[in-house]
């Protein structure tokens, strides 16, 4: 059974992808500690990087090329200024010369030694091979992109050694919605505290804390950035900033310096129907604005649906519990981490695999649960909230126009967090003795539903609007 934790499904990182950016980048960061463990670092003499399948087709649009080359440049995507990553990208493109790992320049032209193959790897749709020569002679290995940053090396032995230690660390290991409230029943525990209890297995509870909450002012410097941000979003669609354009429509007159004094503010705003639907649009599509920039946000469970989970905890921070604080910040993230992690072990979080409803129906899932508990909801009554989240995205595709994580990426976070409200709504008022629809059998479903959908529909801009709409319709 596979172990993961809150802090495997909640990363933070650079956008506009999970699976084509920060995955590559992170394959590029294990490639070079592989080469500095077998004392091959100092003798490499030329790089090449193959891309296949749909980080080739999409590569483009999501920066996969500028990701591998910042990660074999030393880069980290977790601590980088994000506005130094043009200024990297430009010096190698213009000097053809590349800091390797930041200690020794290598001579490395993007425009030939990264290249785009249509073709696909057999494990996984998003592959990708580092190909060395080192003293004369040739060395690579080949990495797999799996979704929300997670990668696999082609080599699965180590994998599944891995996956055994990591089994034994989880006190209660869940791999299914029916393991976890067997576990919530047995300890009388809520979802966040057996969650925590898992987590504690492995961390302190200075750490977690600390780590938790560092991932939750990521999310609201995000949502902030992309509330105070004007303009249009780069790639060629120009695409206007709509969050800035919203939020105009809807702030107070109430001054603030920094983001949790910008928190404060709007829970002195007027709260109508309306407005309610407009700020959770507003913060959902103020964070892919900023992921679609190439700024830093936290993964959740993906990049391309990094807004939904951030809009409905700040939902609940301003519209329905204005006493909120870290506490209930805490337990909305325990509980969306844990059932991200059911839809990676039974499904995917992979849009190159599933679509997009294996990232906006996943995150959809996780916020509605979170929302639950903290409403209130029991954990029969939190799975019921995941179930209808995810009931009601199966069969979405991932289309994007261009390759860009744009349209439609960027309403489907909007969209994502409404339904995402109303499902934990709809399972408050719902006995889950009447439930018809388990959450593991949506899990399974969407997983069928993943294998069957075809691949134009699967990340690779061959199929609905990204051929529906031109370019030059943009």
């Amino acid at each position: 059974m596979e172990c993961i934790s809150v802090f495997d499904m909640l990363k933070i990182g650079v956008g506009p992808s999970s699976s084509h950016t920060l995955g590559p980048w992170r394959a590029a960061e294990r490639w070079i500690q592989e080469l500095k463990k077998t004392h091959k670092f100092e003798n490499v003499n030329h790089i090449t990087i193959d891309l296949y399948g749909s980080l080739a087709l999409t590569g483009k649009g999501h920066a996969t090329d500028s990701a591998v080359m910042l990660g074999l440049s030393g880069a980290d995507p977790e601590t980088i200024p994000t506005e130094q990553i043009p200024k990297i990208i430009s010096h190698i493109e213009n000097t053809n010369v590349l800091q390797l790992n930041n200690e020794r320049p290598l001579g490395f032209n993007p425009k030939t030694d990264i290249v785009f193959h249509k073709t696909f790897l057999p494990f996984h749709s998003n592959g990708l091979r580092f190909s060395a020569i080192i003293d004369g002679k040739a060395s690579r290995a080949t990495y797999y992109s799996i979704g929300g940053g997670f990668v696999v090396q082609e080599e699965r032995k180590r994998a599944k050694a891995n996956k055994a230690i990591f089994y034994r660390t989880f006190p209660y290991p869940i791999e299914t919605g029916k393991d976890l409230l067997h576990y919530c029943s047995q300890l009388t525990k809520s979802v966040s505290e057996v969650v925590l209890e898992n987590e504690m297995s492995i961390r302190n509870d200075v750490t977690i804390d600390f780590e938790l909450e560092r991932i939750w002012n990521t999310m609201l410097e995000c949502m902030y950035n992309g509330c105070h941000t004007e303009g249009h979003l780069p790639g060629g669609l120009n695409v206007r900033r709509r969050a800035y354009d919203t939020y105009a429509t809807l702030k107070g007159e109430f001054p603030y310096r920094s983001p949790q004094e910008w928190l404060n503010s709007i829970r002195k705003t007027e709260v109508k129907f309306r407005q309610i639907l407009k700020w959770v649009s507003c913060f959902a599509l103020a964070v892919n604005e900023v992921n679609a920039s190439l700024g830093r946000v936290v993964t959740a469970p993906t990049n391309g649906s990094a807004g939904v989970i951030p809009a409905v905890l700040m939902y609940y921070l301003v519209i329905e519990n204005h006493e909120g604080n870290f506490k209930h910040i805490k337990q909305f993230l325990l509980v969306a981490g844990e059932i991200g992690s059911i839809f990676k072990k039974g499904a995917t979080i992979s849009a190159a695999m599933g679509g997009c409803q294996a990232e906006i129906g996943v995150s959809s899932a996780m916020a509605a649960a979170a929302l639950c508990e903290l409403l209130g909801g029991t954990p029969e009554q939190v799975l019921v909230a995941a179930e209808i989240a995810m009931e009601h995205h199966l069969g979405l595709t991932c289309d994007p126009i261009g390759g860009l994580v744009q349209i439609p990426c960027i309403e489907r976070n909007a969209m994502g967090a409404i339904k995402a409200i109303n499902a934990a709504e709809l399972a408050l008022d719902t006995d889950p003795h009447n439930v018809k629809v388990p959450l593991d059998k949506v899990v399974s479903t969407m997983w069928e539903t993943a294998k069957d959908m075809n691949t134009k529909y699967k990340e690779t801009s061959e199929g609905g609007l990204a051929v529906g709409v031109h370019l030059t319709d943009c």
